[in-house]
């Protein structure tokens, strides 16, 4: 048992790094003056799913509901 414990915990901290570092990388959602032109109606903005940015932040997603599973499981204290 004390092994889960162990692995889950260096798990968490992969995940925290991890999450932070895709936190960091990505742009803000901000459009700025171009959005007062039409600018962000671009093909590059309508098919942002599909682009790298989309992507990192379907892994975004996926890393913050692995970082709260571990949480609550770690702090379960079922380990103990």
């Amino acid at each position: 048992m004390e092994i889960l414990k162990i692995v889950l915990t260096i798990l968490f901290a992969i995940d925290c790094i991890v999450l932070t570092a895709l936190v960091l990388l990505q742009e803000g959602k901000s459009a700025g003056l171009g959005a007062i032109a039409g600018g962000a109606d671009t093909f590059w903005g309508q098919n942002k799913g599909r682009s790298k940015e989309g992507k990192m932040v379907l892994v975004t997603r996926i890393s913050a509901i692995l970082f709260l599973v571990l949480a609550i499981v770690l702090n379960l204290g079922i380990f103990a």
